[in-house]
């Protein structure tokens, strides 16, 4: 026991001196473990006598205690150290250095709505908006579509699972649903345009399960199919920049609509080149009419003192003739190179003051 003091002060040096986690760890256990100098010392108490022992002990354990303090500050020192080594061995710069970036595009179809409100805005419509998903008495009933139509067959449109009561919603497949819900919120007179997306069973290069529509609405005691004519005339010239573009109304079916028409526009097509406002061909593009007196009813408005006319068409198909996209599937495909090339400036918003793309 005569050595205590000098082993202390060996062993405090030596954890003192310790150069990295591996040096202090034996050091440790050549002081401290089974077979370390001050673990030993500590066995050889037995030998003494009951006095010494408990002198001694006092001792071993201050010593003890002092050492193991020591390894455990010196091990923080030497962790922090080795830390900081490494961070300065393996520091990147994590901030982007600067380099040429494309600047971000607007999608062909936010631009084209973007257009389309622009020119109906002129005209005195206001947008209007409503859920993706739809009752079935807004998306059909209430439109005079009746129980036997194709549209309202399970391979035709997405339903959701029916509820406890019977009732059964569907993604909307038309924006429709939001003229009915105006009309049932505000009444008439109304005039709205309704633009939004919808959903069918429908994929290949014309058609998508998911795809929008803009729609229009106007509802008043004097609205007749003359000002349907010249709404539609106006915005086919200004949307596609064609001042004399020719536009024809072909009679058709609308469950909603009566009388219904179909809209054409004048193309040509001669020599494999497509072009719009030139030539003796025709091109559909969308379908209109003046609203049923049953979905007026349905509607909660008196057919006998209001009439008015509605439209409709596929965002993405204007945008396919006038800007020239062959396939409408490349729309959702999520294409940076084809964003680049179809895509808009940002700060190009169209308006009927600054003009349209063309």
């Amino acid at each position: 026991m005569e050595n205590l003091d000098q082993i202390k002060t060996e062993v405090l040096d030596a954890v003192a001196g310790a150069t990295d986690s591996k040096a202090l760890d034996d050091i440790r256990v050549n002081a401290l473990g089974k077979k370390g100098s001050i673990t030993s010392m500590m066995k050889n108490m037995k030998d003494l006598s009951p006095e010494e022992r408990k002198e001694t002990g006092q001792k071993l354990n201050m010593v003890k205690g002092e050492v193991a303090q020591a390894i455990e500050a010196r091990k923080t020192e030497l962790a922090d150290a080795e830390l900081n080594a490494r961070l300065m061995a393996e520091k990147i710069d994590v901030t982007l250095s600067t380099r040429p970036e494309q600047a971000g595009t607007i999608h062909p179809v936010s631009q084209t709505i973007d257009e389309a409100i622009a020119i109906f805005g002129e005209m005195g419509f206001t947008v209007a908006e409503g859920p993706n998903i739809e009752d079935d008495w807004r998306n059909f009933g209430a439109l005079n579509i009746g129980p036997e139509h194709p549209a309202r067959q399970d391979h035709d449109t997405f339903y959701l699972p029916r509820e406890q009561d019977g009732h059964r919603m569907v993604l909307r497949t038309h924006t429709s649903p939001v003229q009915i819900r105006s009309m049932q919120e505000k009444g008439a007179p109304i005039r709205i345009v309704c633009p939004g997306r919808t959903y069918r069973c429908d994929y290949d290069a014309t058609h998508t399960p998911m795809f929008h529509q803009i729609e229009g609405l106007v509802i008043d005691e004097k609205t007749h199919f003359g000002h349907l004519k010249g709404t539609l005339i106006d915005f086919c010239r200004a949307y596609f920049g064609v001042d004399e573009l020719p536009v024809r109304f072909r009679p058709s079916y609308f469950p909603f609509t009566e009388p219904s028409a179909e809209v054409d526009i004048g193309c040509t097509r001669e020599g494999g080149e497509f072009k719009i406002g030139a030539g003796d061909d025709w091109l559909e593009i969308l379908g209109c009419g003046m609203v049923h007196p049953k979905v007026l009813e349905n509607c909660g408005i008196d057919s006998t003192k209001y009439q008015g006319f509605a439209f409709g068409m596929g965002i993405e198909r204007i945008a396919m003739l006038k800007y020239g996209i062959p396939d409408l599937r490349t729309f959702y495909e999520s294409d940076l190179r084809w964003l680049r090339h179809y895509g808009f400036k940002a700060l190009d918003v169209p308006s009927m003051v600054g003009g349209l793309n063309k």
